[in-house]
């Protein structure tokens, strides 16, 4: 993409900081953020940053393309206030993009959950039945229809990637998140400082870890060829949190066991495992994870083994 003028919602956070700082070199990019979570530290200088919040009028929507990103993006953010979870996800993504539309732009890609396929252990495809046990999930499955009406009923391009398990680590944009951070940048830290990683149950649950490096890429992509409808953002490998303290461990060169200890979710709603089918995504526009688990788990530690 080069030569467009862009617009990240939620673009001070962390996938959004990620995706504005690598835009910037050749567009115009101008991010909205409230600061709920993220913070105009993660952006570099050649970026136009506002204070504001998807929910407000009159927002800067004059652009090619929007990248939608700002949500409350987890099942903890959500239950602390459902309404605002509600308000913010699926009222601020209708909101910003009609004002798009209205000034003009065609081209949305937005984020959606690979949260809402539940408990999947093999590779999950679009085409699997979906269903909705939390609050967070039902605003982002709302969000998808609202994508899908303005794409049927105005003709835009409007795509939803849902995204599995994302991480950075904190020596990238991850550590404003705090305890909402990707685990894996969790239980690096915890374990450069000689303390347990807290696991939930026994540890063997499961994800598709996703470097946003790669993530960045399928955005992109996506509003490049100017796709329509859902798809998944995966690498199609999945690695137990058990798993990824051994492996943080034999990185760091530490030996520092895990503090496993009961888990707050019910098990009723709780996503055990996650496993992507991005094939759709390879098929449209050739997209492939480029980086491996074992060289993402390198880059989280790096920043420790800097120090």
């Amino acid at each position: 993409m080069e030569n467009k003028r862009v617009l990240v919602t939620g673009g001070a956070g962390f996938i959004g900081s990620n995706l504005a700082n690598a835009l910037a070199s050749n567009n115009d990019v101008v991010v909205i953020d409230d600061c709920y979570l993220g913070t105009p530290t993660n952006l570099n200088d050649q970026i136009t940053f506002h204070e504001r919040s998807v929910l407000e009028d009159e927002l800067p929507t004059d652009v090619d393309v929007v990248f939608h990103l700002a949500a409350l993006s987890s099942y903890a953010m959500h239950e602390k206030n459902q309404q605002r979870g509600a308000r913010v996800n699926v009222e601020g993504f209708v909101n910003v993009v009609e004002q798009a539309r209205q000034q003009g732009c065609e081209t949305v890609v937005y984020a959606s959950t690979s949260s809402i396929y539940g408990t999947q252990a093999e590779p999950s495809s679009e085409e699997m039945e979906v269903s909705v046990n939390t609050g967070y999930e039902a605003s982002k499955l709302a969000r998808e229809q609202y994508g899908e009406y303005f794409s049927n009923h105005y003709g835009m391009s409007i795509a939803g990637l849902r995204f599995f398990s994302v991480y950075q680590g904190y020596g990238g944009a991850e550590e404003h998140k705090g305890e909402y951070a990707n685990v894996i940048a969790q239980f690096a830290d915890k374990i450069a400082n000689d303390k347990p990683p807290i696991l939930y149950g026994d540890g063997d649950q499961t994800r598709d870890f996703t470097h946003v490096s790669d993530v960045v890429t399928a955005l992109k992509l996506a509003a490049d060829c100017q796709l329509n409808g859902i798809y998944n953002v995966g690498t199609g490998e999945r690695y137990s949190f058990n798993e990824v303290v051994d492996l943080l461990n034999a990185e760091l060169g530490t030996n520092i066991d895990a503090q496993y200890v009961e888990n707050p979710i019910p098990d009723s709603v709780y996503v055990h495992d996650t496993c992507a089918d991005a094939s759709k995504l390879y098929e449209t526009t050739g997209w492939r994870p480029k980086t491996d688990f074992e060289e993402g788990i390198q880059r989280v530690c790096s920043r420790y083994q800097k120090e």
